[in-house]
């Protein structure tokens, strides 16, 4: 699969999972929405119920920026699996940051019930991936 194609399939999932590293090096993943904008995937501590707003992804993003989001399509017939990767470089956005702003405005037009409440979490991506059982997948 080529680069380009895995960045179309990440495009056009709906739910990726986030795999950060935390300070003591471990792995941490949990599933996201977001948008892609360019070569930046955004994601955004939305107003789902949490403890806080204050998320252990964003805490581990400013302890070791590494990232890698991951998408990808199961199915029982197998000849229609494939998976995509983004491996990138994360910034957490203050959400007053215009960059932050227009990343939630992008999020809002691709999940209408998305409502924002923190910070923002923008993934510059390095390299695209991916796997597919069949040209057809």
């Amino acid at each position: 699969m080529t680069a380009g194609e895995a960045r179309a399939r990440f495009a056009a999932a709906r739910v990726a999972r986030l795999a950060t590293v935390d300070p003591d090096g471990r792995p941490h993943l949990v599933p996201v929405v977001f948008a892609l904008a360019g070569e930046t995937v955004y994601s955004v501590v939305d107003a789902k119920p949490k403890r806080s707003p204050a998320l252990r992804r964003l805490d581990n993003v400013r302890a070791h920026a590494a990232i890698a989001l991951l998408a990808d399509h199961y199915d029982e017939d197998w000849s229609r699996l494939w998976w995509v990767r983004a491996d990138g470089e994360g910034r957490v956005l203050h959400p007053a940051e215009a960059e932050a702003v227009t990343a939630v405005a992008l999020l809002r037009a691709r999940y209408p019930q998305q409502e924002a409440r923190g910070e923002v979490l923008a993934v510059d991506v390095a390299r695209w991936s991916g796997w597919a059982a069949s040209e057809s997948a």
